[in-house]
Order: structure tokens, then C-alpha cells, then sequence
């Protein structure tokens, strides 16, 4: 039970903080609730891909990125995208820019949380440590700067190819730097001591990268939501 608990902590506590973000037109907890069950279930297609795709790679420097960027970010982040894409983006409560990262973080935090469920219970309470800090924050910023273009494609019709397309590439490439310096890990050449310090100081350095994008998207969109749910009364004077 502590395991369990120390796997779906993290997620539900960035669901609830960007659910308490969301201040001024807030999302129906049904929608919520079953976007996040449909991220849980979106980690089957990545499952099958990444499982028959890696044993097609080695310990190369090209052959970890290829693994990185094109099969494990890429086929994680498609299968949340779609999700937002296909589920969220056309409901009639989607109806403000600052919805897309709601959305594409609580799907994110479903998929991060049962992927954490495996790792935790596989390696133990040093892995639920480790990702708790890292690993599902991770997968709620790539899903934040995704959700930040997706909320623009919604409302701008003339240029929502353009801007799903950004959204979609700007997680995977976030989400690949990210995994491409944790597993240079496995690459014979690169010493101990530095695989398990600069590298892993290239993943942190990259996560700190998408928090900081994170949090400025964040407040750029509220201010949209503020303007367009609770305007100032003295604009009108």
C-alpha cells in the first residue's frame, strides 16, 4: 500500500494543482476524471511499440537517440495527443485557451502515473523517490507546453494545423532530450561517474527547461481566461 501510494501521489497532486490553477472557468470533474482514465489507457499503444522496437537498437550514441527521440517520445506523446486531439479539444467545455494545458495535463498525469505503478513496483522505494521528483513532473510539463499550442490551435482556426503540429513536436523534443541523456546510461564508452552525474545533470538541466516554459505559459493563459471569464468592471467605464 505505501508503494501504491508513493506511485499515484505525484500525479494527483499536479492534477490538483493545475485543477486549482484553473480559477476562473473551471472544468467539469466528469471531463477530469475520465480524460485521466483515457491517459491511463493511451500507454498501451507506446507499450507494444517501445517493446518490439528495442531490440532493434544498441548502446551507440545514434541508436539511443533514434530510441529516444523517435520511437519512446515520439509514440508517448501521439498517444496523448491524440487523446486531447480527439476527446478533449472538441468539447463544448473547451471553451478557453487555458483548457488545453487542463486537459492535456490530467491526460499526461493518467499516463505518467501507471507507467510510475510499474516502475515502483518493479525497482522499489528508491525509483518512487527518484521519479516523484523528476520523472512524473516531467510528464506533466511536456503536457503543459503541448496543451499551451493545442489551447491556441482551438481558437485560432486559421492556423490550428500549425499550431497542434508545434505542440506535438515541442513535447516530443522535450521529452527525447529528457530520455536521450538518461540513457546515454547504457553507453559502454561514457564513464561511471559521468553518466551518473553530467548526464543525469543534462535530463534535470532539461526538465528545468520545460518547468520554466511551464510556468510562463501557465500565467500567460490565465491572464487570457481572466480577461475572458471575470473581466475588470473599469474597462467598460
Amino acid at each position: 500500500m505505501v508503494l501504491l501510494g508513493l506511485s499515484i501521489a505525484p500525479g494527483l497532486a499536479i492534477c490538483l494543482y493545475i485543477f486549482l490553477k484553473d480559477i476562473y472557468n473551471k472544468e467539469p470533474k466528469r471531463l477530469l476524471l475520465f480524460s485521466f482514465f483515457l491517459g491511463i489507457l493511451s500507454i498501451i499503444p507506446p507499450y507494444f511499440i517501445e517493446t518490439y522496437s528495442v531490440n532493434f537498437f544498441n548502446s551507440s550514441i545514434s541508436s539511443l537517440a533514434t530510441l529516444a527521440f523517435c520511437v519512446v517520445a515520439l509514440s508517448e506523446e501521439l498517444s496523448k495527443f491524440l487523446v486531447v486531439r480527439y476527446f478533449c479539444y472538441p468539447q463544448k467545455r473547451f471553451d478557453e485557451p487555458l483548457d488545453g494545458i487542463v486537459y492535456s495535463v490530467m491526460v499526461s498525469m493518467g499516463f505518467a502515473t501507471i507507467e510510475n505503478i510499474n516502475y515502483v513496483f518493479t525497482h522499489g522505494y528508491s525509483t518512487a523517490f527518484v521519479r516523484m521528483f523528476l520523472s512524473v513532473p516531467a510528464h506533466a510539463t511536456f503536457g503543459v507546453v503541448m496543451g499551451y499550442f493545442i489551447g491556441k490551435a482551438k481558437f485560432d482556426s486559421a492556423n490550428s494545423f500549425k499550431y497542434l503540429f508545434i505542440g506535438l513536436l515541442v513535447a516530443v523534443l522535450f521529452h527525447g532530450t529528457f530520455d536521450f541523456f538518461i540513457f546515454l546510461q547504457a553507453n559502454e564508452a561514457i564513464k561511471a561517474y559521468v553518466s551518473d552525474g553530467l548526464l543525469f545533470a543534462g535530463a534535470v538541466v532539461s526538465y528545468i527547461i520545460a518547468i520554466f516554459l511551464s510556468r510562463k505559459q501557465i500565467r500567460l493563459h490565465r491572464q487570457i481566461s481572466k480577461q475572458l471569464f471575470k473581466p475588470d468592471p473599469d474597462q467598460y467605464v
